[in-house]
């Protein structure tokens, strides 16, 4: 009978837990509750590709998508649909950005927020996250000898051609300043390849807790599997401002950039229209492709807070995507000065290497164990039935027993039935 009541248990309580895993998924569930259809769009995906862009190499399978964690990354709000805003707040300025996150640079705060962890195409907002792998690894005065290839890239160009003579300094400062493909080919040849250098922006994406964020390409340019959203893009962004090497580079307005095989130097602007008209920029990066379509990131500081602010698959129709997120930091600092509540935060770290924490009897025992192993255990799901991850096996093992069970039954009873004839036939 227990083994019974073990398979009936299993078999009503699997359901629950597997929607409610899927609710936090963004997965469709069943039931009277559903989420109205289209809420909570692109949990793992971003919109499909409107090109041949993202087509894997012939013979390369396409990218699975990113796990979406169970628990959302940086707080219970920042799984939530639609704007996310401190509550008796204002509304934001409409922006024409599906998804966007405004935050504290310092703090880390998140004042105020659209679909923040809905996956989106980075363009070449995600030159940030190379920006940081270039500063860590490459040393400035390095010398990097420009070729074909790299003048061969598509898209935004700074103008490197081959035998042209870069220094590490003036190639991060183009990659951020100007956009360039070009340079970012450049930079990731230096660190060992494209395959390398992506390789270094998807670890250190994981490191940083970006877990939305998968780059397909050092440029931005769209690839198989690329995908990141506002929230990973801001965590990025603060990220690179602690650096005083791209800190510098984004609110440069201009450089001289060397020539090369005997055409002469030239200058090179940055592209960020923020940069000189809203008052304390601190500057940012801007981005464009057919599939990402208009992406921006900017920060400023007043009054002695600092403010940065994404935007994700925007367009320009109603004004500049600079001038959309000038209207969201303007909103930021005004919630700043009504001292309003955080809606979530920036992770410091990959949440995969804080473990989280107990209370009672379980604060007690973490004192004799070890850091490590309290790092990698499993944790407590309340999702889960008083059988543990409950499930289609725990019902197949449950009935193989009973069958074995049921079978060892009967052939005890065949048993005493053949004893019980052979002693009346005696």
């Amino acid at each position: 009978m227990s083994l019974c009541a073990l398979v009936i248990t299993a078999i009503v309580a699997a359901p629950g837990a597997v929607a409610a895993r899927n609710a936090r998924q963004g997965q469709p569930t069943s039931g009277a509750n559903d989420a109205p259809k289209g809420s909570c769009e692109h949990r793992e995906l971003p919109p499909p590709p409107i090109d041949t862009s993202e087509e894997p190499a012939p013979g390369s399978p396409s990218p699975e998508p990113l796990p979406v964690p169970e628990d959302p990354v940086g707080g219970t709000r920042m799984g939530e649909c639609g704007v996310i805003q401190p509550e008796g707040s204002a509304p934001p300025p409409a922006v024409t950005a599906a998804t966007w996150v405004v935050s504290d640079l310092d703090s880390g705060e998140v004042l105020v927020a659209k679909d923040p962890h809905a996956r989106e195409r980075p363009a070449s907002l995600i030159k940030v996250l190379l920006s940081i792998v270039v500063i860590r690894e490459l040393r400035p005065e390095t010398v990097v000898t420009g070729t074909q290839e790299d003048a061969n890239q598509e898209g935004t160009k700074v103008g490197i051609g081959p035998g042209g003579q870069y220094t590490v300094d003036q190639l991060l400062h183009a990659l951020v300043m100007r956009s360039g493909n070009d340079a970012a080919f450049a930079l990731s040849r230096t660190l060992g390849g494209p395959g390398v250098a992506v390789d270094k922006m998807n670890a250190l994406a994981k490191e940083l807790g970006a877990l939305d964020t998968r780059a397909a390409t050092p440029s931005g340019l769209d690839g198989p599997g690329m995908t990141t959203s506002a929230y990973d893009q801001s965590l990025i962004f603060r990220a690179a401002m602690k650096h005083e090497e791209f800190a510098a580079a984004a609110k440069t307005k201009k450089i001289d950039f060397p020539g090369y095989a005997g055409k002469a130097g030239f200058q090179v602007n940055n592209d960020n229209q923020l940069l000189g008209t809203y008052d304390g920029f601190l500057g940012g990066k801007t981005g464009f492709t057919d599939d990402a379509r208009h992406t921006y990131v900017g920060g400023a500081e007043r009054d002695g807070r600092r403010l940065a602010v994404v935007l994700l698959r925007g367009e320009r129709s109603s004004a500049p995507l600079a001038d959309q997120g000038a209207q969201l930091l303007d909103y930021g600092f005004a919630l700043v000065g009504a001292k309003a509540k955080p809606v979530g935060e920036l992770v410091a770290k990959s949440p995969e290497a804080q473990p989280k924490q107990d209370t009672g009897q379980q604060q007690n025992e973490a004192v004799t164990e070890p850091t490590t192993e309290r790092a990698t255990a499993p944790q407590a799901d309340s999702d889960r039935s008083a059988f543990g991850n409950v499930g289609l096996p725990l019902v197949v093992l449950a009935a193989v027993a009973i069958l074995g069970s049921a079978g060892m039954w009967l052939r005890r009873r065949r048993a005493r039935a053949a004893r019980a004839n052979r002693t009346a036939s005696s």
